[in-house]
């Protein structure tokens, strides 16, 4: 089955997903994503059943109230999303005005589906006043609705009755892992997180969240991290302290999309970290198995 994906997200680890799961470790019981944005990765271990439970989480809250719908109403969300889809043609610019409108007052998941799948590079935009502002893509219409009904059954045929969806602080997920978890996170990483951009709420701090780890290291829980990059010789992101012993590989992710429109082949790379209690056994067992597939 072809691995579904509903939400569209800027930054969604979609396409690096097979490879990010080569250095996943077997015997997890549940895979955890304090991060979740589209969740990605946690679509691809259901798609591929190595792990049974799952608890994603994000501190965007709109964006949980989605999931919840996609997950345990998929037919409720599907007609409405179908509803919107068909109710923009031929107006479409004055409709995603109106909705993106009526969704800063009510957050209604079926508009925020919508304005995801019609807005400019999938970005979740706020302005200082707490409102979604980004603009719509005037050269697509968003998902068709048999595409997208189709993604959001599968994916909660994947997910109904083994996730947990909560909308917390990442710290407070943190300190309810065990060692029996496995925990991928994918924070967004300083390159796109200043203060200018209201992107992501709330921000996350560096020095804050490397102390979360030094926990998580003291508590033995394993984890995966994917955070800074670079394009070319322009890095983005200040790397990961060594003190905390973590294991850096950098994943080749293709040519830049901003390089390309500028007549350049920048290549980009993103640095994933590995806990320094993985196992490399279950990581070479697990490089070899996915190598097979």
């Amino acid at each position: 089955m072809k691995v579904p994906q509903p939400i569209p997200y800027q930054g969604s680890k979609r396409q690096l997903a097979p490879r990010i799961l080569r250095y996943f470790p077997k015997g997890a019981s549940r895979i955890v994503e304090p991060f979740a944005g589209s969740a990605a990765m946690t679509i691809a271990i259901a798609s591929r059943h190595l792990a049974e439970k799952f608890w994603i989480n994000d501190a965007h809250k709109p964006l949980m109230a989605l999931w919840g719908e996609i997950i345990e109403n998929p037919d409720t969300i599907s007609l409405a999303y179908t509803k919107l889809w068909n109710a923009q043609l031929g107006n479409e610019r004055d409709f995603f005005n109106l909705v993106r409108s009526r969704f800063n007052k009510s957050h209604r998941p079926e508009d925020f589906l919508y304005l995801l799948a019609r807005c400019v590079k999938a970005s979740i935009r706020y302005n200082s006043n707490g409102e979604f502002n980004n603009t719509p893509d005037n050269r697509r219409k968003g998902a068709h609705p048999d595409e997208m009904c189709n993604r959001i059954a599968h994916t909660s045929m994947l997910l109904s009755g083994r996730i947990k969806i909560t909308a917390w602080d990442y710290k407070k997920v943190l300190e309810k892992c065990t060692e029996s978890d496995f925990v991928y996170m994918d924070p967004p990483y300083q390159g796109v997180c200043g203060n200018r951009d209201n992107r992501y709420l709330p921000k996350i701090e560096f020095d804050e969240f490397c102390m979360e780890l030094e926990k998580l290291n003291d508590r033995n829980i394993r984890y995966i991290i994917s955070y800074d990059g670079r394009t070319g010789e322009k890095e983005y992101g200040q790397p990961m302290p060594g003190s905390l012993g973590l294991t850096r590989i950098e994943m080749h992710a293709g040519r830049s999309t901003q390089s390309t429109l500028l007549g350049r082949s920048d290549i980009t790379y993103e640095s994933l970290y590995l806990s320094p209690n993985l196992s490399p056994t279950e990581i070479q067992n697990r490089d070899l198995q996915m190598s097979l597939w």
